[in-house]
């Protein structure tokens, strides 16, 4: 028998995800210490080639996604499509918001179907209005303050709707990490943040563009509460956990925010001089996977 795997890419992803990259590796793990497997039973599929994708997918439309031609509202009704498949709730309140302020008839079109169906798997009221789902988008004025979809969400506006700053980035992780190594991981993390902020077009960081729109400023500590090393089954993993202090502008507590993301890399393969680049990873992991949850918080404390 023939046992097909492909754990060796491993995607950071925040703690506790309900897909924990690291489970393929264990799987595959268990079941060759299981004894009923040897090595020469495992083997790594091979990347699909044109030939095999074209069987499902045109040629053309194969070119346009290998070299970054599709618009941008194609690849947000493409999302909204996949989005209905895989019929995570977690996944309605965005396309709800999309149904009705997208700026694109076909993206509010698809976004609403998923919907549906994502409600429908999940016993769910999809909460959606009626009408003619390729009706015009609200107006700029009308879609501010709305929720976002994908890491595009503003499509419906270029006015920004949120005023951020970091105040602060610090590694507090426990351990003994000596002061240059703590810098650069509080530099990781802000940086990380910062060019988050950049392509968002909701958010704006100059106090120029607050002011000309009227917005109150967030101020974000930002700290590392854990870099950990440990070994787990046949890898190495290399964890981080970050908190974010969310305050107003007079320096008023308003709430914390937490996340993490894990890198793992098989035993055999790991190298020490590369932990600096695997610590990287992680943290910017943990950064990036936060980064819809805390733009979804810092727009509802606009709102409230």
């Amino acid at each position: 028998m023939s046992l097909f795997y492909s754990d060796v890419f491993v995607l950071p992803l925040p703690s506790h995800h309900r897909f924990p990259m690291g489970k393929y590796g264990r799987l595959r793990s268990r079941l060759l210490a299981s004894g009923n497997f040897v090595d020469n039973d495992f083997r790594v599929p091979e990347a699909a080639s044109d030939a095999e994708i074209t069987r499902a997918h045109c040629p053309q439309y194969l070119r346009r996604v290998a070299t970054g031609a599709l618009g941008a509202a194609e690849v947000r009704a493409i999302a909204a499509v996949a989005l209905g498949k895989l019929k995570h709730k977690a996944a309605l309140p965005s396309l709800r918001t999309a149904a009705t302020d997208d700026t694109d008839d076909v993206v509010r079109k698809k976004a609403r179907e998923a919907a549906l169906a994502v409600a429908k798997a999940n016993d769910l009221d999809a909460e959606l209005p009626g009408g003619d789902p390729t009706a015009a988008a609200p107006t700029v004025k009308q879609a501010r303050h709305t929720k976002g979809f994908g890491h595009s969400p503003h499509a419906v506006a270029d006015a920004p709707d949120l005023y951020v700053m970091i105040k602060s980035s610090s590694d507090d992780s426990p351990g003994k990490a000596d002061k240059p190594t703590r810098k650069q991981n509080a530099e990781v993390v802000k940086a990380a943040l910062l060019d988050s902020f950049k392509n968002a077009p909701q958010v704006t960081l100059t106090a120029a563009d607050a002011q000309r729109w009227g917005l109150d400023p967030r101020t974000i500590d930002l700290s590392v509460v854990k870099m950990d090393v440990a070994t787990n089954g046949g890898y190495v993993e290399i964890a981080a956990e970050l908190r974010l202090a969310i305050s107003d502008d007079k320096g008023k507590m308003l709430s914390f925010l937490s996340g993490g993301a894990k890198v793992q890399i098989p035993s055999a393969k790991f190298k020490g001089q590369f932990l600096p680049n695997y610590r990287r990873e992680a943290l910017e992991g943990a950064m990036h996977g936060m980064f819809d949850k805390l733009l979804a918080h810092l727009r509802q404390q606009s709102q409230s």
